[in-house]
């Protein structure tokens, strides 16, 4: 994986590690070999040489590019290997004005190779089509960040169409992710609790789990009777889990993982995430829209004075058909004084906005692509800009190795229902604070001052009445007054910003 501010070195170095070194092309040259050529070719920047680089470009490379020059701060970590995008990375322009917000650039040979690729002559569609498929359950996916991760209570999450539930498994201090329904009935273990032992219990007929999955106590079954928890059948289904970054990922494939399988792949790592010299703000959110529909744009300031740097990371997850989730981080190695004194929760309020700014849009948009058909998006859709350069490349990866869909578990046809109204559209409480540590507890505390500012305006007040008959002066008696209607003012206010802040704050960008 590249990092950030990589040098044109380090971009080629990731560019051959995409590459297998085992797998010919059909004129013989390995995918390494030809990885170089391409490299050398973009480097040179000859537009005439556009169409061959996309011709001849490896499955693997069409969107993790090698972009001679710039600085790339911006990553897009999608599912790693086979024949899968790896990194997109995107030139940062810095803020545009007061509420208008910045877009990743590309370079020109990105701008001639889009340009050459929307022509006739589709060299995604003309090539190899027996090209390898791409495998969505052999790849580590991010569940969601540990500290909004609750030690004390099971956590019901999805991905990729499977339900899974996280806990904590105290007997080995790990976390754990299971198949979120009981092998008993089928129902979700999420709803269950953590027993005395630790071990994951199911609410509906009281069935215990321990971390590996193997049933370790059936109430119902007679003690002189058979061991049937013993059975293979009454073992949940255990996922891989790893925490990487501070965040935890899965395996989704069951049967395809052992004990090496942490040893032999593991999730993509951003170093600076662990670097004690840089801050993190993290968040996540959930998206009424796919994964595919996102339009990649993203905003930040650059600085290079004295080596600062903030970096852009963005981990995209496929939830279920029309849903997507968002986990994403902002380190830097300047003002990391600020974390110890601004709670993450305010640095969310402002993320949640740039969200919302396209949410409407996006949710809009897909239902309009799948108007026309995922597989016509191309001819429906005019985008002759270097701007579109990463949406092109990934609908063209997703046609060529996934057949423009995902390949969700539970095989759900996608429908889309009548677009719901914006306040639904766009909630917030059930998309991010509900999951969110710091936000909830937030709520929590401001909602405790709502109550309580109220209570202290009509006590003021009753005060003020019943001193009249003591020796109270005017001059006290109006700053008690005051002081009430302030406290009542504030309420008021506070009830206003809670809403706007947690649950629902409207977007409309002809006022922006």
């Amino acid at each position: 994986m590249s990092l950030p501010y990589a040098s044109r070195e380090q971009r080629r170095d990731l560019l051959l590690r995409l590459q297998s070194e085992e797998e010919l092309l059909g004129n013989g040259k390995t995918r390494k070999e030809e990885s170089i050529g391409t490299i050398r070719r973009l480097e040179a920047g000859k537009p005439g040489d556009a169409k061959e680089q996309i011709e001849n470009r490896p499955p693997k490379e069409e969107l993790a590019k090698a972009i001679s020059g710039g600085d790339y701060v911006a990553c897009y970590l999608l599912p790693m290997g086979g024949s899968s995008p790896a990194i997109l990375h995107g030139r940062l322009n810095g803020w545009h004005g007061k509420h208008s917000k910045p877009r990743v650039s590309t370079s020109d040979s990105e701008a001639v190779a889009v340009q050459e690729g929307i022509s006739a002559t589709d060299p995604f569609t003309s090539g190899d089509l027996s090209a390898e498929k791409f495998d969505w359950y052999s790849h580590w996916y991010p569940l969601a960040p540990v500290f909004d991760l609750d030690k004390r209570a099971p956590r019901s999450l999805t991905v990729l169409g499977l339900d899974v539930v996280v806990w904590w498994d105290r007997a080995k201090e790990q976390w754990r992710v299971f198949e979120d329904r009981c092998p008993h009935r089928l129902a979700p273990l999420s709803e269950g609790r953590i027993d005395p032992l630790g071990r994951l219990q199911c609410v509906y007929h009281g069935w215990c789990f321990d971390g590996s999955g193997s049933c370790k106590l059936i109430p119902q079954s007679p003690l002189d009777g058979p061991p049937v928890h013993t059975s293979n059948k009454a073992s949940a289904t255990s996922y891989a889990c790893y925490v990487q970054n501070n965040i935890l990922w899965f395996w989704p494939r069951v049967e395809a993982w052992d004990k090496d399988t942490l040893t032999k792949s593991k999730p993509p790592c951003v170093p600076e995430l662990d670097d004690p010299s840089y801050t993190c703000t993290m968040g996540t959110r959930d998206f009424p829209f796919g994964s595919a529909t996102n339009n990649g744009s993203v905003s930040t300031s650059k600085d290079q004075q004295n080596q600062r740097r903030m970096l852009l990371v963005f981990y995209c997850i496929p939830v279920s058909p029309r849903r997507s989730r968002l986990i994403w981080v902002f380190p830097r190695n300047f003002s990391v004084w600020m974390d110890q004194i601004v709670p993450r929760w305010m640095f969310h309020i402002g993320q949640n906005l740039v969200l919302d700014s396209d949410l409407y849009l996006l949710h809009v948009e897909e239902r309009k692509i799948a108007e026309v058909g995922p597989s016509n998006w191309q001819k429906a859709c005019f985008m002759p800009t270097k701007s579109d350069a990463m949406v092109i490349a990934f609908r063209r990866w997703l046609k060529r190795y996934s057949n423009n869909e995902v390949d969700w578990a539970n095989k759900l046809v996608g429908y889309l229902p009548s677009t719901p109204p914006r306040e639904q559209l766009m909630d917030r409480y059930w998309t991010h604070v509900v999951n969110c540590s710091s936000c909830s507890s937030a709520l929590k505390g401001l909602r405790v001052l709502e109550v309580a500012l109220p209570i202290v305006s009509v006590a003021l007040i009753a005060f003020v009445a019943a001193a009249k008959k003591t020796t109270l002066s005017a001059a006290a008696s109006t700053a008690v007054v005051s002081i009430a209607v302030l406290c009542f003012a504030a309420s008021s206010w506070l009830s206003h910003f809670i809403y706007k802040t947690f649950y629902f704050h409207d977007y409309n960008h002809a006022f922006k």
